[in-house]
This record gives C-alpha cells, sequence and structure tokens, in this order.
C-alpha cells in the first residue's frame, strides 16, 4: 500500500509558497511572487502539509520521497477560462481563415458559434460527455488544476442545459475543481429578430431553470458589436445577481462598447479578452480594485495568436496596478488547445511579461477569478496538492525561452502523479 504522505525534497525553486496566501497579486506584486530556493514540501492526504529550505527538511519515515534535484515546482494552472465542452473541431473554417475569410465573414455564413450549435443539437448527451472528459483530462496530463467550463454552444434552452449537465457530470468525476459557467448570450440563434429579443428569453426561460437545477456558477455574455449589446449584458447581469449568480463577461475582443466600465459598476467577477482597451477601460478597472474581490482583467493570449488579432496589453494592465489574469479560451474555433504553458509562454513572449508575473496570472490569480483561492493556485498549507514538476531547468525564464519544449516532467493531483 501506497503512503498517505509524500516528502519532496531538493527543489531548486518551489514557486508560490506562502504560508499564508494572499486572495491575488496585483501590479507589481506579481513580480514578487514567492519563489523559495533549495527548499522541501509535504503532503498528506492529498493537501499540502508544509515546506520549508533544505536546512530544516524534516526526517519522515515511511513516506515517498521525491527528489526535485535541478526542478522547479509550480502550483497546477488555473484555467479560468474555457468551452471546453463542444461536439466537434472547427478545421473546416480555418481553412476559410487560410483562404482570407474573416471571424465575421465565416460568423455571417453560418460558421463559429452557430456551426458548433448545430454540430451539438445532433450529439447525444453521453457522447458529448465522453469527447468532453477526454479533452479534459488531456488538460489535466498538461498541468491544469482547476478549471472554469462554459456552455454557450447550445443557443436553445435544450442545448444549453445538455451542455451545463455534462459539465455537471464532469464535476462528478474529476479530480480537480471545475467551475460551470451559464454563457447564454453567446450568440443570437435562427428565429430571433434581435439580440435583446434572444436576451429576454435567456433570462426569463433558461437562467431561472438552470440555477433552479444547481447547474449554474457564474453567468456570462459575449458583450461585442453584433452580437450582445451593453444593454443586453446589463439585463443578463442583474437578472443573474438577483438570482444569487456573480457574472463573468466577454467584452473588448474587437470593438469597444463600453462593457468593462459597466461591468466594474457592477461588480463582475472578471472581465475577458480585453484585445482592445484604452485608458477609459483601465482606469475603470482601476477604480475596481477598492472592491474586496475585483473585477479581474483575463488575458487570452492563445486567441489572439491563433487569430492574428492584437494582444491583451498586459504589460499596461499590470504596469497599472492591475490582478492580471491569464487563461486559454480552450474552443473549436479560436483557441483549439487547452495548454496552459502555451498561454504562459506567449504572456513572456507576445505581451512582455516577466515569467513570475506569467506564472502568477495563470496560479493564484486564475484561482482568485474562479473563487478558488482558498482552494488552489499557491503551495500553501490546508490547500490541495495540484502542482507539477519541471524537467532540470537553469531558471523559470526558460520556460518561456524553450518555446517548443514540454519543460513540465510530471503533474500532481490531489498529491499523486497523474498517469492519465
Amino acid at each position: 500500500m501506497r503512503p498517505m504522505q509524500s516528502l519532496f525534497k531538493d527543489i531548486k525553486g518551489l514557486v508560490g509558497a506562502y504560508e499564508n496566501c494572499p486572495k491575488f497579486l496585483s501590479g507589481k506584486q506579481m513580480r514578487e511572487l514567492v519563489v523559495l530556493e533549495n527548499a522541501w514540501f509535504s503532503v498528506d492526504n492529498g493537501l499540502i502539509k508544509g515546506f520549508g529550505t533544505m536546512d530544516s527538511c524534516p526526517e519522515l519515515e515511511n513516506v515517498n520521497v521525491v527528489d526535485c534535484s535541478g526542478r522547479y515546482v509550480i502550483p497546477s494552472w488555473c484555467d479560468s477560462h474555457t468551452h471546453l465542452v463542444y461536439a466537434n473541431d472547427r478545421a473546416g473554417e480555418f481553412l476559410d481563415r487560410l483562404r482570407g475569410l474573416s471571424y465575421a465573414e465565416i460568423a455571417a455564413k453560418g460558421g463559429g458559434i452557430l456551426n458548433s450549435a448545430k454540430a451539438l443539437r445532433n450529439m447525444s448527451e453521453d457522447e458529448l460527455y465522453t469527447r468532453s472528459l477526454d479533452r479534459l483530462n488531456e488538460t489535466i496530463a498538461l498541468g491544469v488544476g482547476a478549471i472554469e467550463i462554459k456552455s454557450g454552444y447550445g443557443l436553445s434552452l435544450e442545448g444549453e442545459e445538455k451542455i451545463l449537465r455534462v459539465i455537471a457530470r464532469l464535476k462528478e468525476t474529476s479530480p480537480i475543481p471545475i467551475k460551470a459557467t451559464f454563457l447564454g448570450c453567446h450568440a443570437i440563434p435562427v428565429g430571433f429578430e434581435s439580440s435583446s429579443e434572444y436576451t429576454d428569453h435567456v433570462v426569463n426561460e433558461m437562467l431561472p431553470k438552470f440555477v433552479a437545477e444547481g447547474l449554474v456558477d457564474y453567468v456570462d455574455a459575449f458583450c461585442e458589436t453584433g452580437y450582445f449589446s451593453v444593454d443586453d449584458t446589463a439585463k443578463l447581469i442583474d437578472a443573474a445577481s438577483a438570482l444569487g449568480v456573480k457574472s463573468k463577461i466577454h467584452v473588448n475582443q474587437f470593438t469597444k462598447l463600453g462593457g468593462i466600465e459597466l461591468c466594474v459598476n457592477k461588480n463582475v467577477l472578471s472581465v475577458d479578452h480585453l484585445e482592445v482597451v484604452d485608458d477609459k477601460d483601465v482606469e475603470a478597472l482601476k477604480l475596481g480594485l477598492k472592491n474586496d474581490i475585483p473585477t479581474f482583467p483575463v488575458a487570452l493570449p492563445i486567441c489572439s495568436h491563433f487569430l492574428g488579432i492584437p494582444y491583451t496589453p498586459s504589460r499596461s494592465l499590470i504596469d497599472a496596478g492591475l490582478p492580471l489574469v491569464i487563461a486559454t479560451d480552450h474552443n473549436p474555433g479560436t483557441a483549439p488547445s487547452g495548454d496552459m504553458l502555451e498561454a504562459i509562454r506567449l504572456g513572456s513572449v507576445k505581451m512582455g511579461l516577466e515569467p513570475v508575473e506569467s506564472i502568477a496570472a495563470g496560479t493564484i490569480n486564475g484561482a482568485a477569478a474562479m473563487e478558488l483561492e482558498g482552494y488552489v493556485g499557491s503551495l500553501t498549507p490546508g490547500k490541495r496538492a495540484n502542482f507539477l514538476i519541471t524537467g532540470q531547468i537553469s531558471g523559470l525564464e526558460v520556460i518561456p525561452y524553450r518555446l517548443n519544449d514540454s519543460v513540465v516532467d510530471k503533474v500532481y493531483v490531489n498529491g499523486e502523479q497523474w498517469l492519465g
């Protein structure tokens, strides 16, 4: 029988090691993410038990000892924005883009979100669950230790409920924490004349039912030109708030509509995308820091990389004192990857962040953007022992520098090595 306790010793750098971890890190604090050198830490019954420098390493009997010489131990990634539950990929649309069609042109001819909705309608819930579970296990193998999953490809009461039920089933079977987001206002389906009409349907028919069934942790809307207006978004946020549900909103991916200011004023948990941001938006986000939990700005660099659109001005957001989050946006159309390591690397290579800033954005701040800071995101006694061990590397700067190398050697979930 394997021992319940494990000791990891001779660690080159123990990242995010806090006795009392802050809820999140803002601005220059992100560059000060704790990295304890020449360290040990212990795991007992799936939880982090303790840590310290090697000169205080305990002599323990009947434990599993893991030599981490030359290696870094990092909290598992906390991916706070994904669309992981979908029927099929959209590789054909990728070919359309290579041939010159824009995101909007593909959507106009029935592609994009509408394409995913059609495929989902034709797939059974069991098949959707099986495919989604495979994707989830793949992301765990890549080092993800907590995840948010959105609906949004149903575009009908039946379709959205199917996705949310699948997410509920994943929660039951997955070893990592999952948050479910009802992305009711994602696109306007055939049969509705306007975004306002469909928003009313979402707010009056879908939302109360799904909340009553316990399927919803958060709500979301795609606040963007050609999709849902600021007024539509406000209606959804207010309806959810009346039911005790918080919001996480897509804003400023292609255009500025005033969505960021709206979300800060309504204490939305996060605003995601932010590829198009001006000084007024930054000032609005800074006002949100006065709240106990601010409105987190979430960058999705894999989407920017894949679509060839601007990246979130993450350097500027951090320099403004904000608690930046990095997530994957894993979806079949615009970010077909659940690899948080790739997103972390792009944070440095394309957005100018130092490695510790990118790591903070994808761990401690990612956890806070899902209200999971008490469970994951740092190597703090009492939290889940979800972490990854790198190969032997000279420093954390090697992670973005070695752009195509895994660098992750082992992944642990609840104190046990993840073997898939």
